[in-house]
């Protein structure tokens, strides 16, 4: 069960908030602010129910203190006062409050507020933890690459200026942010004998190697949540190219989803000017040729328009997350 702090100098409101809240969460009770943050801090409860008139420290300073604790600066803190001027509640929320009852309490308000906040701290944490996921699948195709996380880093920035040159949301933006990392987690599934030569592939080992998109996509499988969709496309369409000569289905324009086509000239741009075992790196303007000698063949014309506006930015996140051997 979830824990809740109730926080009132009144004994007879925390009394009401039991009735209202017993049986179905645990409970923890404060009569003074000193007391809740005291509390707070031993048992970090998942939400604070807090009065705000009360002596000594007032609530409005108790949720100020709570937000500056790291460890307790994401716990919800709802107000339960009889304050009932707007600028009062104003307050209230720039302190860090998410929520505003005013007394008296109604225990069917109190259950049905408490319920939302905890779901959307579920919701929050489960989004965490999908990201976190991801993360780390992404650094574990990292130990199966000849490239760097350094590499991964870059290309992922990459994505997300050109993604914001074409004018995508901040929110896809930040998906593709932290979705262009899977595009090669498929990699896992080829053998180190491929995976690690110094050398050019043979063709049968070049076939080995196309089927990383597809081992990607089953890797990341079926989620419908938002930021898995958009891995898995990444992961399975990025070596697909704008004229339908690329790979694993051979897609052509806009049937190839947009964050594959920007993670494709993204990952293509770094692998080019960065020195691998088997080539050395390619100057900028090398690359830049390179990407433009191809648009409307590799890479969407618009998408390499994008890049093109982006690219004094694009340099400085090179020049920032250079591989060690590189800035030496």
């Amino acid at each position: 069960m979830a824990l809740i702090l109730c926080v009132d100098d009144e004994v007879n409101n925390l009394k009401v908030l039991r009735v209202a809240l017993q049986g179905t969460y645990d409970l923890l009770f404060a009569k003074s602010g000193k007391e809740a943050l005291a509390l707070a801090s031993e048992r970090q409860p998942d939400l604070i129910l807090l009065d705000v008139m009360m002596p000594e420290m007032d609530g409005f300073e108790v949720c100020r203190r709570l937000k500056q604790d790291a460890q307790l600066a994401a716990v919800p803190v709802i107000f339960v006062t009889a304050l009932q001027d707007e600028a009062d509640e104003e307050v209230g929320l720039e302190c860090g409050a998410v929520d505003y009852i005013t007394k008296p309490i109604s225990t069917a308000i109190v259950k049905a507020r408490v319920k939302n906040h905890l779901s959307l701290v579920r919701v929050d944490e489960l989004q965490r933890t999908r990201l976190e996921i991801i993360q780390r699948l992404g650094r574990a195709a990292e130990y199966k690459d000849n490239e760097t996380g350094h590499h991964v880093m870059r290309m992922s920035h990459y994505s997300q200026l050109i993604a914001q040159a074409l004018g995508k949301n901040e929110r896809w933006c930040e998906k593709l942010l932290h979705a262009a990392p899977m595009h090669d987690i498929g990699k896992i599934g080829i053998p180190d004998a491929i995976m690690l030569k110094p050398g050019k592939l043979t063709d049968d080992e070049f076939d080995v190697m196309k089927t990383h998109p597809r081992i990607g996509a089953e890797i990341l499988g079926n989620s419908t949540a938002e930021l898995m969709v958009m891995a898995k496309n990444v992961a399975l369409y990025h070596h697909e190219k704008w004229n339908g000569s690329g790979y694993p289905e051979r897609l052509s324009g806009k049937d190839i989803p947009l964050e594959a086509r920007i993670v494709a000239l993204a990952d293509v741009f770094d692998a080019l000017t960065s020195e691998r075992p088997y080539k050395r790196a390619w100057s900028v303007e090398e690359a830049c040729e390179y990407i433009h000698d191809s648009r409307g063949e590799h890479f969407d014309p618009e998408v390499v328009e994008a890049f093109d506006q982006c690219l004094p930015d694009i340099l400085k996140i090179k020049e920032r997350w250079q591989e060690p051997e590189e800035s030496e």
